[in-house]
């Protein structure tokens, strides 16, 4: 049964506290506004969890002394994107018959109950816990789902795809929406694919009746896969949970990233989300981090052009060029130049759309067009942190080209590269 005291007077009985702090607290939060269990924490005159016993005897909500992570069905962890978690102080906890446990800091907070309700698809009932104690389950159980859905990915044997969307199809499925194992295998089949045949991107594009998925290979897009568009949110909100987005935010673009491990090979994918007529527009790119340290002599070239190539970046000065269209290899070669040539005898630095892969002891910079971090101005700073070699990941305007080409020409070794439609 709900208390009907304040939070204070309930404090002077659970927890002793003293009758004039509670009044030094009081006049704090005339003056300067806050919560009083806030700012009684902040005087120390009590501590957290004394605050959390009181508001849940206030509030007559169950108090979770200490989150039991080994319980926690990681499908729920899943569902709910682990920024929103951190930001809100939120954690399914489970089962409680027809509703879901939810580990709440604020309890008070309805609209972020609602957000839950609304993500996990179920009736919630909150339970309260301090704060560190949901951010240090959050921070486990997030881990713990990362490792699951990374070791799925790796297990899984190349499932035929058509296969796949057929079982989407099936009525049982229709039926039981709460079942998203198709769903997941048949993202987790796409990446597998697409590793497995060297493809650059993923495309899953929404279309007015139908979804299509399209692998860029060698610079060219190849349409594999057509599903139902009753599908579209469920893939969706899936691939938008492994990059860690908002699935509940479908108006704005947002950007990604995932880290997982497919047939031995640890691959990065940098996720873009973007809102289109008939829904939300997919493309992950893919870069296999062990390919990105491979030698120059692993990339295939013939023995007079690898000979020409090593010769050409011992140079002192000059500008090296690597074209070809996306996905033919224009960074990998640049990552595999760079690393030959990177002593502690010479400074690297890098500007790069965006950072694909951090090499040891390579100064390297991410473009944020936003804060006018472009190309161009970071080439003319770069030409004030004495470089010996420089390494810009594309031109694509004529400011760039020219600011390139000036470094090249007063002792620096620039390397770059130019989109083409072919070498």
């Amino acid at each position: 049964m709900a208390d009907n005291r304040k939070l204070g007077e309930i404090l002077i009985e659970l927890a002793g506290l003293e009758p004039d702090r509670l009044a030094e607290a009081l006049q704090t939060q005339q003056e300067r506004g806050g919560r009083i269990g806030e700012i009684l924490v902040a005087m120390k005159a009590v501590d957290s969890k004394d605050v959390t016993h009181a508001l849940g005897a206030q509030l007559d909500i169950p108090v979770v002394e200490e989150i039991d992570t080994n319980t926690v069905d990681t499908d729920l962890v899943r569902r709910l994107p682990i920024n929103f978690a951190k930001q809100q102080l939120v954690l399914p906890l489970g089962d409680n018959g027809d509703e879901l446990m939810v580990a709440v800091a604020d309890p008070l907070n309805t609209f972020v109950l609602d957000d839950v309700r609304a993500l996990l698809g179920r009736p919630v009932r909150p339970v309260l816990a301090e704060a560190q104690s949901i951010i240090d389950g959050i921070n486990r159980l997030y881990d713990r789902a990362a490792g699951e859905a990374e070791a799925l990915v790796d297990d899984l044997e190349g499932a035929d795809l058509d296969s796949l969307a057929q079982e989407l199809e099936e009525p049982e499925d229709l039926l039981d929406t709460s079942d998203e194992a198709p769903i997941i295998r048949l993202v987790n089949s796409l990446l597998y694919q697409a590793v497995k045949e060297r493809c650059s991107d993923i495309h899953i594009e929404p279309m007015e009746r139908e979804i299509s998925v399209r692998f860029r290979r060698d610079g060219i897009l190849y349409e594999i896969l057509r599903t139902p568009k009753r599908f579209q949110s469920s893939i969706t909100s899936r691939v938008k949970i492994m990059g860690g987005l908002n699935i509940a935010e479908k108006r704005l673009p947002q950007d990604g990233r995932i880290r997982i491990k497919i047939a031995g090979k640890d691959i990065d994918i940098r996720l873009s989300t973007v809102p289109t007529i008939h829904g939300e527009r997919v493309v992950m790119r893919l870069l296999d981090r062990s390919s990105v340290l491979l030698d120059l002599s692993d990339l295939g070239m013939a023995e007079g052009t690898l000979r020409t190539m090593s010769q050409l970046i011992q140079r002192s000065h000059g500008i090296i060029l690597v074209t070809g269209p996306t996905g033919s290899g224009k960074t990998t070669t640049l990552y595999a130049a760079l690393t030959k040539i990177n002593t502690p005898e010479i400074n690297i630095l890098t500007v790069e759309d965006p950072v694909e892969y951090q090499l040891p002891g390579i100064g390297q910079i991410h473009v944020n067009e936003k804060i006018e971090l472009t190309f161009a101005n970071v080439l003319r700073s770069f030409l004030r942190q004495d470089p010996d070699v420089i390494m810009v990941g594309e031109i694509r305007d004529v400011e760039t080209a020219e600011i390139a080409i000036q470094a090249s020409l007063t002792g620096h070794l620039v390397f770059s590269t130019v989109h083409t439609n072919d070498a």
